[in-house]
């Protein structure tokens, strides 16, 4: 089993900046891949954004040039820093761990960025 405890969300106005963490505690070997999701009201989950073990990256659309992840091993802690926000970005933000081998993909209890206009 793997852990995933997120902090970071807030209120900020639309240009301003937020950073996300996300610190990962158990079975961690197992994970390849870790990502952030967002689900909006009335919306499904999306990525985006993820990065690999590797330090591969990716990018929903909308966050590119604007989102940025990064990952710090040691600390076992992913992070997503969230510049020029807009309100459309207002959501829960989750954080995943993805285990290709196992099949399994865990879950934080997701934090709440919101943007005001």
């Amino acid at each position: 089993q793997v852990q995933l405890v997120e902090s970071g969300g807030g209120l900020v106005q639309a240009g301003g900046s937020l950073r996300l963490s996300c610190a990962a505690s158990g079975s961690i070997f197992s994970i390849k891949v870790m990502g952030w999701y967002r689900s909006a009201p009335g919306k499904q989950r999306n990525l985006v954004a993820s990065i690999t073990t590797d330090g591969i990256t990716n990018y929903l659309g909308s966050a590119k040039g604007r989102f940025t992840i990064s990952r710090d091993n040691a600390k076992n802690t992913v992070y997503l820093q969230m510049n020029n926000l807009k309100p459309e970005d207002t959501a829960v933000y989750y954080c995943a761990a993805e285990d290709p081998v196992g099949g399994n993909r865990y879950w934080g209890q997701g934090t709440q960025v919101t943007v005001s206009s």
